[in-house]
């Protein structure tokens, strides 16, 4: 009984653990640290100095129309489609080529960045600033001019202006085949005195994602800052004001499910970060120490900007490349991430090895089973000894069914005489939840997983089973409620569970045996809203462990006869 008892335990642990990790263990959030100011060559920069800040809304218009109202700049690489506004030198317009919204080939192709004036603004923008010194510097109304029509891999871009007071401004913009900007500011001063300027750049959206938000996913603002990861919420940056962050070297950004933007300043310079939320929009933005720029001189520094898919392989090579301070902790491992990231890696072995991430989640679980084999073997000799003690537990308890002390204590004298462990059937459930649960992160955050087909109707894996016999697999006009739609993958996974159940040491209590009857109807239900792969692996442990526990039983059919 005992052993029923802990392993009903270990169930609604797992449970728990699984659908409500971050509500039930939150993580701990660092107060933000108090924003000094570093020290200038003139008047001191404050994170108010960024433009923008209070920048006023624009009206609303169709996307097509807004991308007219500028001179554009267009970009053309093999992941990326869009173009640099020269009105404000924005980057504004920015498609996802090898990305689309659903599964379907037809699907348009994930939108990341927009300009303002868009019901789906989001840009970045990079610049000087020149508070208190009555200087021009360019804003969002300068329009600069191009050396040329296209911005493409083999083919940088340099826009230029002239603010008339002597020093002329220039962005030069580069890009790699993939995600990552490299944009070289520099200021030429042709006046007869020095000048005073602070580089800035600011990430700025107008909305949130539209989909709901994840218990178990960072969505929104973060950054590293002097080595440390920060995240904020957007709804904590509307309630509580903004957050600042001094640091040198970092950097920071918004992150989506699985696009992200990213500013990433010269790693040896010093800046103040700001996470703000100025009149409905949200803003990331840093601003660098102010710095004088002598008459007859010029100073350039470069800034790196990061716009699209957070592949795992690429945001490794930057951090690496450019010497990026935790950049691999733009994509959300969580806390397991000693264990989410190298099954991460040995999917992505096995897909490139099969050519197929179902094949894959099927090869990473005989692996974990592998490991866990002589343990689990211990288990379950130790269960199939217990289910056939089951008679002479009965016994026991019919034998002092007055006196529940002196029952318990003759249980476990008989537990010490067969040299029986009642908790070691829990062992193999325990140690399969932090597995499961870095499993189901890797497949729920990295974009690798996202619309990759298994066979027959699943055609992305880390989504749920959509094929439920409730509408009678899609002949029926109508979708079931969520709570309902009970895909073929979960009820397979259920009947597995089921026979896996017969082989275990039946219940005594009547009550026990109603509770273990409906765990497999209970973990259908619970598993049919998670994405297929991680009910594929869950079916194949299943297998693996009703053969394992089927050879063992008969191998110890005869050891309680013996003693």
């Amino acid at each position: 009984m005992g052993n029923n008892k802990n392993l009903i335990l270990a169930m609604v642990l797992s449970v728990l653990i699984l659908v409500g990790w971050d509500y039930v263990f939150p993580q701990p959030k660092p107060a933000a640290p108090v924003a000094t100011a570093p020290a200038a060559t003139t008047e001191s920069a404050t994170a108010d100095s960024v433009p923008g800040a209070t920048e006023p809304a624009d009206r609303v218009r169709p996307r097509a129309v807004v991308l007219t109202e500028s001179p554009r700049v267009a970009i053309d690489t093999p992941k990326l489609k869009g173009s640099i506004a020269l009105k404000g030198a924005r980057l504004d317009d920015l498609m996802l080529t090898r990305y689309r919204e659903a599964v379907e080939k037809d699907s348009a192709n994930i939108v990341l960045l927009s300009p303002a004036g868009t019901a789906e603004t989001y840009f970045a923008e990079l610049g000087w600033s020149a508070a208190g010194t009555g200087l021009a510097v360019p804003d969002r109304n300068t329009v600069w001019s191009a050396d040329a029509a296209t911005l493409t891999p083999e083919k940088p871009v340099t826009l230029r202006w002239d603010n008339g007071q002597g020093l002329v401004f220039s962005l030069t913009f580069a890009i790699d085949k993939d995600y990552m900007f490299t944009v070289t500011r520099t200021v030429e001063n042709r006046s007869t005195g020095p000048v005073a300027l602070a580089g800035y750049g600011r990430l700025s959206r107008g909305s949130i994602p539209k989909h709901q938000t994840f218990a178990v996913l960072h969505e929104g603002p973060l950054g590293v800052f002097n080595g440390t990861l920060e995240e904020e919420k957007y709804a904590d940056l509307v309630e509580d004001g903004p957050v600042n962050y001094d640091s040198t070297g970092g950097w920071l950004g918004m992150t989506d499910h699985y696009w992200l933007t990213a500013l990433v300043p010269d790693q040896k310079a010093q800046f103040k970060a700001t996470f703000r939320a100025p009149d409905g929009r949200y803003q990331a933005d840093f601003l660098q120490t102010p710095l004088t720029i002598g008459a007859g001189a010029r100073h350039s520094d470069t800034v790196r900007l990061f716009a699209g898919a957070k592949e795992v392989a690429l945001i490794d090579r930057y951090e690496k490349q450019y010497g990026i301070a935790l950049f691999d902790r733009a994509i959300d491992w969580g806390w397991f991430y000693f264990l989410t990231r190298p099954i991460f890696f040995v999917l992505d072995w096995l897909y490139k090895l099969m050519g197929n991430f179902g094949l894959a989640i099927i090869g990473l679980t005989v692996i974990v089973k592998a490991i866990m084999f002589p343990l689990a073997n211990k288990s379950y000799a130790s269960m199939n000894k217990l289910k056939l003690l089951q008679p002479k537990m009965k016994e026991l308890q019919e034998r002092y069914a007055d006196d529940k002390q002196q029952q318990q204590r003759a249980i476990m004298e008989m537990y010490q005489k067969e040299k029986v462990n009642p908790l070691g059937g829990c062992l193999p459930i325990l140690l399969q939840i932090p597995v499961f649960f870095a499993l189901y992160k890797v497949l729920f955050v990295t974009i690798e997983m996202r619309h990759q087909p298994f066979f027959g109707w699943i055609r992305d894996l880390s989504a749920p089973d959509p094929l439920t016999p409730v509408n009678l697999f899609g002949l029926l006009p109508f979708t079931p409620p969520s709570f309902l739609a009970i895909g073929i993958l979960p009820i397979i996974m259920g009947v597995t569970m089921w026979l896996q159940q017969r082989l275990n040491p039946a219940p005594v209590d009547p009550v026990q045996q109603k509770v273990f009857a409906f765990m497999p109807i209970i973990f259908t239900f619970i598993l049919a809203p998670f994405a297929a792969g991680l009910v594929v692996y869950w079916t194949v442990n299943n297998v693996l462990s009703i053969l394992q526990q089927w050879v063992l039983l008969k191998r110890h059919a005869n050891e309680p006869g013996k003693a």
